[in-house]
């Protein structure tokens, strides 16, 4: 562990997010970044992963949430980003695409189980749910998660099951975390230029859809 650098890398980041920002939303960010610096004294957080959520949250700040991170929400579930606005939650997940070594040789399987177990077990923790990503990554996401539950098939929602149930078994998906999944949005996080752009789910979609067919994804 490097406190220090950590600390001044974060600093770095929060000061750029928080130029010419009102003091309440600096004092928002600036929650998120002792926040962070805490969790990393307990070997919690990365830095290239801090990194990425204090520039979530601050997208989140800019429209009014105030902002939790690696929150607790049941025995087995902590999300990257929690945000509450009045009545509203938004839980954002940052997805970078990595995948471990013992996954080398099923990586894009992993990768799609990961995202649409995601989606399923996290989205019913909230309002909104919403999947982020470095712009130098494409989310493989299941278009299921894009139609309303009554039009999901049950051969569509056991497709996706048999998926996760290959990497996730304790505890094995619901049928009907499936079915009732809900993906709002997706963030493009532009690392090097501190900002994250939202898109709906849809546009996102067209704008990738071709390069996944090229890649051969049948999602």
């Amino acid at each position: 562990m490097d406190l220090e650098k950590f600390t001044e890398d974060v600093y770095t980041v929060a000061e750029n997010l928080t130029t010419g920002k009102t003091p309440e939303v600096k004092a928002r960010i600036n929650f998120v970044r002792e926040r962070l610096i805490e969790l990393y004294k307990k070997n919690l957080v990365k830095i290239n992963h801090s990194v990425l959520e204090i520039i979530c949250a601050s997208n989140l700040i800019a429209y009014g949430y105030t902002v939790d991170i690696e929150k607790q929400l049941s025995n087995i579930l902590v999300c990257d980003v929690f945000a509450t606005k009045g009545d509203g939650t938004v839980i954002l997940e940052i997805e970078t695409g990595f995948t471990p070594p013992d996954h080398a040789l099923d990586t894009i399987d992993y990768y799609v189980a990961r995202i649409s177990s995601k989606i399923a077990r996290y989205s019913k923790h909230c309002s909104k749910f919403a999947l982020a990503t470095p712009v130098v990554g494409i989310l493989p996401i299941p278009k299921l998660f894009l139609k309303p539950p009554k039009d999901r098939k049950p051969e569509e929602i056991q497709k996706i099951k048999t998926l996760v149930d290959r990497f996730y078994k304790n505890p094995p998906i619901e049928t009907d975390d499936i079915l009732n999944a809900h993906l709002h949005s997706i963030y493009l996080i532009n690392i090097d230029k501190g900002f994250a752009k939202q898109l709906d789910p849809y546009t996102y979609l067209e704008l990738t859809e071709k390069l996944q067919d090229a890649s051969g994804l049948d999602l």
